[in-house]
């Protein structure tokens, strides 16, 4: 069973802001509750081929993981997947203008786990929807400071 878990919010700070921030996996560890460290394998800024190292914690599991920059698009869509990892996985950041001065972020992950994780996948996706929403709100909170 496929996990796909798609939140939203508005942050009251215009887009190329928020686009900026977000669009830099450096800033991760500050808005995502559960990850704990970023490492560039190539060299910042962020672009399309660009491979991170990711340590996070997620239901009481150490996870370490590289992403690929798969699709950037400046201002409106960031897409990356695991290159290597517990199971595949795709994050995607969109960013609209939401009037003049906000932004609509959606946050989705989405991906195909296998053995246990995929029997697991009903429980996987509320808990990464709620860990999501949380983050979210962290962030809203971090950059409407």
């Amino acid at each position: 069973m496929a996990v796909d878990v798609l939140t939203e919010i508005v942050i009251d700070r215009p887009l190329e802001q928020v686009a900026a921030y977000v669009g830099d996996p450096t800033n991760a560890p500050q808005w995502y509750t559960n990850i704990e460290s970023v490492e560039w394998r190539t060299a910042p800024p962020v672009a399309a081929g660009s491979r991170m190292d990711f340590v996070a914690h997620f239901l009481g599991r150490r996870l370490a993981y590289t992403y690929e920059v798969v699709e950037l698009v400046p201002r409106e869509r960031l897409v990356m997947r695991t290159a290597q990892g517990p199971f595949p996985m795709e994050t995607s950041y969109e960013w609209t203008a939401a009037g003049d001065a906000a932004t609509r972020m959606s946050l989705r992950n989405r991906g195909e786990p296998s053995g246990f994780a995929g029997v697991a996948a009903p429980f996987l996706s509320a808990a990464m929807r709620r860990a999501n929403q949380k983050d979210l709100k962290r962030l809203k909170r971090l950059l409407e400071a």
